[in-house]
């Protein structure tokens, strides 16, 4: 399949942040990705899962959620990838952006967080529930969204490693506190990176399948 990507600049509030389209022929949908931390739009873990998307027909939008001033003070402090409150209204910024911008406009959205990133998509949800239709966590921490957990209206995919028990019981907790539809899917053999052979492609896999069915049946008016 045909596919475009091109640089954006993003402004969110008084920052602009940087994030790389990517169009594939009549999109169905479209996916904003939410890093981990001390991660960017760099991630070879979300690139991985952004190709498969762009396979199946989806959109996809890899954003930095940190200015490179910032992403240089977190490397040293570390005080900001957890400051999930900043990162979830940054990637509101951008699901606004989103829907603003002509080439996505009309497109439904879903949210893509992988780790502390899976916590702020959770948060960016419930802020916006008319305009998310799906959301999927890669080794995400949802006890990072507070109460903002039992707002998520979005049909909701949780993915972890079966190595990574602390996480796992977080997710666990996660999905059976949720009010809406939650599924947990444990990858078997995986670590909290899904660095071992085969299990990156068994979550894009995962992730595919649950925007594909999401996304591909929704309809979005864009805003006026």
């Amino acid at each position: 399949m045909t596919t475009w990507t091109t640089e954006e600049l993003i402004d969110v509030g008084t920052v602009r942040l940087a994030g790389d389209l990517t169009l594939p022929e009549h999109p169905v949908g479209v996916v904003l990705f939410a890093h981990g931390s001390g991660s960017s739009r760099h991630s070879p873990r979300n690139q991985a899962v952004a190709r498969e998307l762009n396979r199946r027909g989806l959109a996809t939008l890899l954003a930095d959620l940190l200015t490179e001033q910032e992403e240089t003070h977190d490397s040293r402090s570390g005080d900001l990838r957890f400051d999930i409150g900043l990162l979830a209204d940054r990637l509101v910024g951008i699901i606004d952006w989103t829907r603003a911008h002509p080439p996505t406009a009309a497109l439904p959205i879903g949210l893509f967080g992988a780790s502390t990133g899976g916590g702020a998509a959770l948060v960016a949800s419930a802020a916006r529930p008319e305009a998310i239709q799906a959301v999927v966590s890669r080794g995400g921490r949802p006890d990072l969204a507070g109460p903002a957990l039992l707002e998520v209206r979005a049909p909701t995919l949780l993915v972890v490693g079966e190595r990574d028990p602390r996480v796992l019981e977080m997710n666990e907790q996660a999905r059976n506190t949720m009010r809406i539809r939650a599924e947990l899917r444990i990858i078997p053999g995986a670590t909290h990176l899904f660095e071992e052979p085969g299990t990156l492609d068994q979550v894009a896999e995962e992730a595919g399948g649950w925007f594909s069915m999401h996304l591909a049946t929704a309809t979005r008016t864009p805003v006026r």
